[in-house]
């Protein structure tokens, strides 16, 4: 029989405090989904008109190659246009892709006090945290999710403090994932008409974080988000989808047979990779790129799992639109700020669109 939860801090103790997440939730044998989970009507997916983004995933291998300019006028048009794409061929093993997979299911099957340990105010890693929904405290409905979350260092902290269940996986697939990255970085910087140097991708990249995203069955996945509307605040997003599906982004132009406003379907492709902008490359192009706004559906039927990498600058970094891009636009549209400042803002609200953006944006723009 299904605990009862007599009011809302006892569901949010479980949950939350407690470290059940919802997986336990799931587990003591809810047949409905509890009220605090309830988005309001107008934040609710429906999937059953959803567009698909039917367009083929951009072949990494042909970069280098006669094909090379066509490559790169691709992934620049993506990013400009939709702030998405799915990239074959990019250098990560699929059979580590579905070692991946795996493995965060295997990490979230345990019972509820192995990863409680990992609880924000009591995980024995500063590098290691593991949650639910985004920031609890303060939505105004929780998210239909589970994670763990893991900064990268170097690979001898990995390797010391991530779970063993998952840490030897997830940090190949980080290390494999990297050169991609950087490549896709300097094509994107290179397009703006800037001149690449090693330090300023590293600025852009420097701090890493992979996270394993867990979604339990749902009850009644019309009533609830996997995740809420939100932009990426880093510089890329390197993602792995599993065979479910479920992520849906906001097209801001009238492209891909959507019209403004609509919210199109990422459909998964056996062995590719989504590659999505963040904030920090809308910022140092100044508005060029877009980091869309994205969110994702629960389902009743499997439980899903997402694996991104995050690629940002070190909070230290100072970020603001590249000087070459602002010269040839005329107009500076953010500001310059610590990155830090920036990472404070955004872990401190809960998932309201692109309003983690206003935060760089200059009045003046």
């Amino acid at each position: 029989m299904a605990p009862s939860f007599a009011d809302g801090n006892s569901l949010f103790d479980f949950v939350v405090r407690d470290g059940n997440g919802v997986k336990g939730l799931v587990d003591s044998g809810i047949s409905k989904v509890p009220d605090q989970y309830i988005q309001p009507q107008q934040e609710r997916i429906d999937n059953q008109n959803g567009i698909s983004h039917k367009l083929p995933p951009i072949d990494l291998s042909k970069l280098d190659g006669p094909n090379h300019d066509q490559v790169v006028a691709e992934i620049a048009s993506a990013a400009e246009k939709l702030g998405f794409f799915q990239v074959v061929n990019h250098g990560v093993p699929v059979e580590l892709l579905e070692s991946l997979k795996d493995v965060a299911h295997k990490f979230f099957a345990q019972p509820p006090e192995k990863k409680a340990i990992y609880c924000k105010g009591v995980s024995p890693s500063p590098y290691v945290k593991y949650g639910t929904s985004f920031v609890p405290e303060k939505e105004r409905a929780l998210e239909w999710k589970d994670y763990i979350n893991m900064v990268y260092t170097n690979d001898a902290d990995a390797l010391n403090h991530w779970p063993n269940e998952c840490k030897e996986v997830a940090l190949e697939f980080l290390n494999t994932s990297i050169k991609m990255v950087r490549k896709l970085v300097e094509i994107l910087i290179g397009k703006l008409g800037v001149t690449v140097e090693d330090s300023r991708i590293d600025a852009l990249t420097g701090f890493k974080m992979v996270n394993m995203n867990y979604y339990p069955a749902c009850p009644n996945p019309d009533l609830t988000v996997g995740v809420g509307r939100h932009s990426d605040m880093g510089t890329l997003t390197v993602l792995l989808q599993d065979g479910i599906g479920g992520l849906y982004v906001k097209v801001d132009e009238d492209i891909y047979a959507g019209r403004k406003g609509d919210w199109i379907e990422i459909p998964p492709i056996p062995g590719a990779l989504v590659i999505n902008v963040g904030d920090t490359l809308q910022v140092a192009s100044n508005g060029r790129y877009k980091s869309a706004e994205h969110r994702v559906r629960t389902t009743s039927t499997q439980s899903r799992v997402s694996i991104p990498i995050f690629t940002t600058p070190k909070p230290t970094e100072k970020i603001g639109p590249l000087p070459q891009v602002v010269e040839t636009d005329g107009v500076a549209r953010y500001r310059e700020f610590a990155f830090q400042e920036y990472m404070n803002n955004f872990f401190g609200n809960a998932h309201d669109g692109k309003k983690s953006l206003d935060f760089a944006k200059l009045d003046s723009a």
